[in-house]
């Protein structure tokens, strides 16, 4: 099972983060998990949130780049080597992650990545008994 996730397009200037965040913030839209990747000009922001399509239509009614993608949350036990074990599975069954980041949450790992095929992602996640986390 997939969940939304936002990727936010914003300059890397002063500003540009405040503006996003308030918008969500007057929208009252609640951020779950957001990762932040950058170049020297602009920088990709990606979230998690309450209300991922209210979200995308209020960023765009304010005039900001953003599109929604299908990405995985799975959780894990909260000891070392978990996300390894996990990333493993994948790499062994040929699907490669496009991009990855996690956090803990009520004593739990929680894993959110991309991959290049969803498909197969699924069925690895449901034969190896992974838990998928739905919002």
């Amino acid at each position: 099972m997939t969940i939304p996730q936002l990727s936010i397009f914003i300059e890397n200037r002063s500003g540009t983060l405040i503006k996003v965040l308030d918008v969500l913030k007057q929208a009252n839209i609640q951020i779950i998990a957001s990762t932040i990747a950058d170049t020297a000009e602009y920088g990709i922001y990606r979230i998690i949130c309450s209300e991922p399509t209210r979200a995308c239509e209020e960023l765009k009614q304010a005039g900001i780049a953003v599109a929604i993608s299908d990405v995985f949350a799975i959780e894990l036990d909260d000891q070392p080597g978990r996300a390894a074990d996990a990333v493993k599975m994948f790499s062994e069954a040929g699907i490669s992650i496009t991009y990855m980041y996690s956090f803990l949450l009520r004593g739990k790992g929680i894993l959110i990545f991309r991959t290049d095929d969803n498909a197969h992602a699924a069925r690895v996640i449901e034969q190896n008994k992974l838990k998928s986390i739905a919002l």
